[in-house]
C-alpha cells in the first residue's frame, strides 16, 4: 500500500497556483482550488507537456501546448486534443506540510 509523502508546505501554494512536485520518482501537480489540494501526474496525455506550467481555472486545468483541459478533481478529460485522463492522488494536510499518497 501506498503511503503518504510529505512534497511541501501549505503556504507554499496560494489559492489559485499550480505546481509541480516529484513524488516517488514521478512528476505530480498539485493545485489549490479555493483551500482545496487537488494532486494529478504534471505530464498531459496528448503530448507529454507540464501541466504545472498551464493555466487554472477554478477546478480545470488547460495544458500550455495544444489546450487540453482536465478535470483537476477527477483527472477526466474535458477538452481534448487529448483523449485519455491523468491519474489523480490523495492529498491531506499535516499541521502544515502537503502530503502526496505515492
Amino acid at each position: 500500500m501506498a503511503e503518504f509523502v510529505a512534497v511541501g508546505r501549505v503556504d507554499e501554494l496560494e489559492e489559485g497556483e499550480l505546481r509541480a512536485f516529484e513524488v516517488s520518482g514521478n512528476k505530480v501537480s498539485i493545485a489549490n482550488v479555493s483551500g482545496e489540494f487537488y494532486a494529478f501526474d504534471d505530464v498531459c496525455t496528448h503530448r507529454q507537456c507540464s501541466l504545472a506550467e498551464g493555466d487554472l481555472e477554478e477546478t480545470t486545468v488547460i495544458c500550455p501546448c495544444h489546450g487540453s483541459e482536465f478535470d483537476v478533481r477527477s483527472g477526466a478529460v474535458l477538452r481534448g486534443p487529448a483523449r485519455e485522463p491523468v491519474e489523480t492522488y490523495e492529498v491531506r494536510v499535516e499541521g502544515s506540510n502537503l502530503e502526496i499518497k505515492g
